[in-house]
């Protein structure tokens, strides 16, 4: 059928307060034109990011009634447990509070001064925590990976030469490999099974382990049913198996495709390392039976790792990315290709050619759609990857702004509205300015940053 219809019925509803575009105006000048300075009752549409927004369903949410809440031993952490090694096979399985907790934990172990992590590309938080363990993160990814007009199956491949010359040449500095599915930040891009398996065989030959930052696990097994040859008659679990066998360890954000609004976990073979991370997880984040979550946090991820690789769901999620993708390709908005699971990415610097990547043209088309229609979107470009440890600053690879589409939260309508929003920028996109920073942190400067406008 032409129509995409959610595959659940909207049990319960919070309404949206509707604000006008003077009011809108004033509120993002007074958050120095930083979408994550807004106050979210000031957002119509909030597609700032899928991490943690997710609607829970009717099961998870009467699974938090049997969440026990024991200090040590919860049979809530045991159900957990169970859920991830039913699709992760791994011998040690640590929650944490959310993904970047599990970073910070694994790089402490493994990474340090002088080390470099390669990935195909790390996303913020984990470029963040590899550079505070003294550590280098290396960008791998495939040259089609930078090619927003690349209808490549699987942008978000690494570059498997790459990494093969960088471990001959360097093994004695790489603790560990990395391989993020999906690739957020180049465009929610999947990763293709081939290349997990040219990856596994480099990792190996090299004796190096492969963790996969695998908070989108779901999205792109699903993408490899449907795009990558020998897989069409494979089920999702199926898929998610094959991939985590092949890894040594992960670390995962829950709050993506675990339909959850809190939580995480590391989960990896070694013992040794899984002896220090509890020994850390102690000190940081809790006992290792709660690692920071309270045990119906716990019960609700085991729940939504059932639900997330259900393939009516999946088949809803992924078309309804292309609705948004394929609507805004017909007004001629460029974007990334082809659309990924979880989000659409506007090719900002191409919207925008008058404003030089050193003004931000994907902060100004976020500020503007915020202006435009209470559409609160992230920029993924110069201001969040610009900054060089070193201080100084260039352009990112690419401006994007990032509509993150939040897990069984919005309707068709909702995405339409958005659609026509975006059409009315288009008209007058010639007029928007660029921006510059008057302050900013030493780290994640994107968070909390203040701008003002280039007139």
């Amino acid at each position: 059928m032409k129509t995409i219809i959610e595959p659940f019925r909207i049990k319960s509803v919070e309404p949206i307060r509707v604000t006008t575009k003077e009011e809108r105006g004033t509120l993002i000048q007074n958050a120095g034109y930083n979408l994550f300075n807004l106050h979210s009752d000031d957002v119509m549409i909030d597609l700032l990011t899928d991490s943690g927004t997710s609607a829970m369903s009717a099961a998870q949410w009467s699974g938090i009634m049997q969440g026990d809440e024991s200090y040590a031993g919860s049979p809530s952490f045991y159900r957990f447990e169970r859920a991830v090694k039913d699709l992760m096979p791994f011998k040690h399985v640590i929650p944490t509070h959310q993904g970047r907790a599990a970073e910070k934990i694994l790089f402490t172990i493994a990474a340090g001064s002088g080390t470099k992590v390669p990935s195909n590309t790390h996303f913020d938080t984990t470029r963040a925590n590899v550079e505070m363990a003294g550590a280098e993160p290396v960008d791998l990814v495939i040259a089609e990976g930078k090619q927003p007009e690349s209808e490549h199956p699987f942008k978000g491949n690494m570059d498997l030469e790459a990494l093969d010359t960088l471990l001959t040449a360097e093994r004695e500095r790489i603790p560990i490999v990395m391989l993020t599915i999906t690739n957020n930040t180049g465009g929610g891009q999947p990763v293709s099974m081939e290349n997990m398996r040219g990856v596994r065989e480099i990792c190996s030959r090299h004796k190096v382990p492969l963790f996969f930052d695998a908070c989108r696990f779901a999205e792109n097994a699903y993408l490899i049913k449907t795009r990558e040859p020998g897989y069409a008659e494979t089920s999702v679990p199926e898929i998610v198996r094959e991939i985590f066998s092949l890894a040594d360890g992960m670390t995962m954000s829950a709050k993506k495709d675990a339909f959850v609004n809190i939580g995480g976990w590391l989960a990896l073979n070694d013992d040794d390392w899984a002896e220090q991370a509890r020994n850390m997880l102690i000190l940081t984040e809790g006992f290792p039976t709660y690692g920071g979550l309270a045990g119906r946090d716990l019960e609700a991820i085991a729940i939504g790792l059932q639900e997330i690789v259900d393939e009516d769901y999946l088949r809803y999620r992924m078309a309804s990315m292309q609705y948004l993708g394929n609507a805004l390709t017909q007004m001629g908005v460029p974007i990334v290709k082809p659309v990924g699971g979880h989000a659409v990415y506007i090719d900002a610097r191409s919207l925008l050619p008058h404003i030089p990547p050193l003004s931000y043209p994907g902060q100004s088309l976020a500020v503007a759609l915020y202006e435009e229609g209470g559409i609160r979107a992230c920029e993924i470009g110069t201001v969040m990857f610009g900054k060089q440890a070193d201080g100084s600053e260039k352009a990112a690879p690419l401006d994007l702004v990032r509509l993150a589409v939040p897990r069984r939260v919005y309707t068709q309508s909702h995405v339409d509205y958005v659609i026509e929003c975006v059409e009315n920028l288009v008209a007058r996109k010639d007029e928007l300015p660029g921006y510059r920073i008057e302050w900013q942190p030493r780290f994640l400067r994107h968070f909390t940053a203040r701008f003002t406008q280039e007139r």
